[in-house]
């Protein structure tokens, strides 16, 4: 595979499934939907509709993001504080472009802050992070659209009392960044009070559709990542898509209709598992974005986040031998970084070993690949291959787009709106209620109702 190519996709084994089985014509006759929903996707995209913006940020000025990263980058610990697709995303790009084990590197070979998320509400989580930054030298980013989510504005509030109480608010201020909406929002009237750094949030661009923007762009930017070239991966993805004459030509056609219509055969779970523990918070990210998307009006495609090889040894069991339920995405890197080759050993205890002498582990990882695939395809399980040359920022800005547009391809064929989510607000409002947010009594006693429903047969042991 050339170093140029985006990336490739074999998906001879996806027609596989007995009965059940997807025929090939299937998928070409979908493709007046998809000359259909690509327009639809780019005509609102060109006229700022709500959640459509993320197909352009690729070409979007990111200036005033660089800037701010340059600052961040003097910091010797970045905390973030969002959740969903204000975390998810930072995660995914740190998790594939730098090294492993980030934050235990000395400040040398990092070259950039140490880096913290928090996302989830926990006491002990949040404590451990303060214990282990000096807030004289950190920068804390929050980023939340409307400033009312409850897990990010606990925890902000949480670091905004520890810096204020440490520093003096002065000072505190100064090390805050707040990543948020132009106009509304509650974090709007604390950004024009305290006059801290800020940036703002894209209007016609929803979280989990966000990572290229300021809201992931940011702090990798201050970690040393690319972020130009993730764009210009990006970009150049979205090229190749406009100039795929058929649909034999788009593998995001491909990859989006074998998902539908595999769906629609009541494969209603799609794993994906990289082979590559770089892209294990792809996957993260990658289930958010699936299952939040396209999870609407009682139809629905399940994410699984699978990882090669470890879950090779904990779900292919189920894989090939339990329900016939599951489209599978097998993701492999062609080329890694810094292999390993595997030495022969001299000792007689080793002989059966030998037939590793001389190979690699990225060789090993990727023959465990194909294997996999085999192996799901002779059970008669549908699978596709999907390879990118090597993991660079340039690459994986080219996937994030790739699977970005399969899942709008997705909410367009599936008649669903891919860019809102009812069901997540629903939970998001009894929380309020049961928080005593003023305007919510109602969701309260709602949800104190169902709660009341739910428990009514307990038992204990």
């Amino acid at each position: 595979m050339s170093e140029k190519t985006l990336l490739s996709l074999a998906y001879g084994a996806a027609f596989t499934g007995g009965e059940r089985a997807v025929a090939f014509s299937e998928l070409e006759n979908l493709t007046p939907q998809f000359k259909n929903g690509d327009a639809w996707l780019r005509k609102n995209a060109s006229e700022g509709k709500e959640g459509f913006g993320w197909l352009n940020l690729p070409k979007r000025n990111m200036d005033d993001v660089q800037t701010l990263s340059r600052w961040l980058a003097t910091r010797e610990s970045i905390v973030q504080v969002g959740i969903g697709g204000s975390a998810l995303g930072n995660l995914m790009l740190h998790g594939a472009l730098l090294p492993p084990y980030w934050n235990e590197l000395s400040k040398t070979k990092r070259g950039g802050p140490r880096f913290f998320m928090s996302d989830n509400v926990d006491p002990a989580d949040n404590r451990a992070i303060w214990e282990l930054i000096d807030p004289e030298s950190t920068a804390v980013i929050v980023v939340s659209k409307s400033g009312s989510t409850a897990e990010t504005a606990s925890n902000f509030l949480f670091f905004w009392e520890k810096l204020r109480d440490t520093l003096g608010e002065p000072a505190a201020r100064e090390r805050v960044v707040v990543v948020t909406d132009k106009e509304k929002g509650i974090l709007r009237p604390f950004v024009d009070e305290t006059g801290c750094k800020r940036l703002i949030l894209p209007e016609d661009v929803g979280g989990r559709f966000s990572v290229l923007s300021c809201v992931g762009l940011l702090s990798a930017w201050a970690l040393g990542i690319d972020c130009k070239a993730l764009l210009s991966g990006a970009a150049a993805m979205d090229e190749a898509i406009v100039k795929a004459g058929s649909i034999l030509e788009n593998p995001a056609w491909i990859l989006a209709g074998l998902s539908y219509l595999h769906m629609k055969k009541n494969r209603n779970l799609n794993v994906l598992m990289p082979y590559a523990d770089a892209l294990e918070r792809f996957c993260e990210w990658f289930a958010q974005l699936w299952g939040e998307s396209i999870g609407k009006d009682g139809q629905g495609s399940t994410p699984v986040r699978a990882l090669g090889a470890i879950d090779q040894h904990s779900q292919i069991q189920l894989y090939t031998s339990g329900p016939d339920d599951k489209l599978y995405t097998i993701l492999t890197v062609a080329q890694g970084q810094k292999d390993i080759a595997l030495p022969a050993a001299p000792e007689k205890a080793f002989e059966k070993l030998s037939y590793l002498y001389g190979k690699s582990m990225d060789e090993l990882r990727n023959f465990e690949a194909f294997a996999t695939a085999a192996a799901l395809s002779k059970a008669g399980r549908p699978v596709a291959a999907l390879s990118i040359s090597s993991l660079d920022a340039y690459h994986l800005g080219g996937l994030i787009q790739f699977y970005e547009y399969i899942t709008g391809m997705m909410g367009h064929l599936m008649q669903v709106n891919p860019f809102d989510q009812p069901g997540v607000e629903q939970g998001k409002n009894y929380t309020y209620g049961l928080m005593g947010r003023s305007g919510f009594e109602n969701e309260a006693q709602e949800v104190r109702t169902l709660s009341a429903k739910i428990n009514e047969r307990t038992v204990t042991l």
